[in-house]
């Protein structure tokens, strides 16, 4: 994984104002790379994981709170765009990326609306390198 450039969707971002808290929530990460491979996790934080355990002591989820299991969660000490931005540079820098985020299908041609106007790599984009390196 050698790429810098990246789309990274936060879900708590289009959340209402007020919704959420930075020290104690979880959220969604969907980070798509100009290959149009897309990678997902669930970031929570540390405070979150006792907020949840309490919740499910009360409502008998997970053995009355015995357990908490997720496979692709990683836990920060807050969400914000900053926080999840130096996470996704740390674990590519530390080539930790890809045990982290989970792989799904690739970004579909017809989504290529949803992303900034050249992001993705084209057979065009790639001649284009070709040349410049000659």
């Amino acid at each position: 994984m050698c790429f810098s450039k990246r789309y990274v969707w936060i879900e708590a971002e289009i959340w209402p104002e007020g919704l959420s808290d930075c020290k104690d929530d979880n959220t969604d990460v969907i980070v798509v790379f100009p290959d149009r491979s897309k990678w997902i996790a669930t970031v929570f934080t540390y405070q979150n994981i006792e907020t949840v355990r309490q919740k499910n002591i009360q409502t008998g989820e997970c053995m009355n709170g015995a357990y908490f299991a997720l496979s692709n969660m990683v836990l920060v000490d807050i969400i914000s765009r900053e926080r999840i931005e130096q996470l996704i540079d740390h674990l590519i820098k530390h080539d930790n990326f890809q045990s982290v985020f989970n792989r799904y299908p690739d970004v579909d041609a017809e989504d290529d609306e949803n992303y900034p106007g050249g992001f993705f790599i084209t057979e065009e984009s790639l001649s284009s390198l070709e040349t410049l390196a000659q």
